[in-house]
């Protein structure tokens, strides 16, 4: 649904360049804009790999799975449906430190697992499970330590101190995350009385 209502913002935007005369500066914008795009790519792509390769570090020195123990009791409370020792804790715990570190490709192949896992054992399958919705908000709220695509963009556009963000971006994204919880506990609570 969103690619179609982008193509008609796109076609919309060319027919009235055209009526108005202005078809040349579609043409330069385009080519402007795939300049500005490679070079955001360039710049980016640095910062994500050193993370993308500390997370695989971590995961390949089981540091990953001793931060899940770690956090196994605080997700037990949240996801009190998923049973004891279940993978899908493992996969919640990966996906939630990748996006701690504001990897959120590395997240997603953790989210995709830890919402498989979860809907074997989901008894209606046609409906998501309460940790489903949890997990699902939990993923949303995006709490995040280091922003690295923030970062990367600032040092993209010359900032002189790229990582003064990561203090308020860690404060808002905590309070989005605990709010998120909160609410989407309260609702829960309502939905079961």
């Amino acid at each position: 649904m969103v690619n179609k209502i982008w193509c008609f913002f796109i076609i919309l935007g060319i027919i009235y360049s055209f009526f108005t005369g202005n078809i040349d500066v579609i043409n330069s914008e385009v080519l402007k804009c795939a300049q500005t795009s490679f070079e955001m790519a360039v710049k980016i792509f640095p910062v994500m790999a050193l993370w993308l390769g500390i997370m695989n570090i971590a995961k390949v020195s089981g540091l990953l799975n001793k931060i899940a123990i770690f956090l196994s009791p605080v997700l037990t409370k949240i996801f009190p449906e998923i049973p004891k020792g279940h993978e899908s804790i493992g996969f919640i715990t990966s996906n939630l430190i990748a996006n701690i570190f504001g990897l959120g490709n590395a997240a997603t192949p953790f989210g995709l697992k830890a919402m498989k896992s979860l809907q074997e054992l989901n008894e209606k399958k046609d409906t998501a499970s309460r940790s489903m919705i949890t997990f699902l908000v939990m993923n949303t709220s995006g709490l995040t330590i280091v922003p690295t695509t923030i970062i990367s963009l600032r040092i993209m556009h010359g900032s002189a101190n790229p990582t003064d963000i990561v203090f308020p971006c860690f404060i808002a994204s905590f309070i989005s995350f605990v709010t998120s919880i909160l609410i989407e506990y309260i609702i829960a609570r309502r939905a079961d009385k």
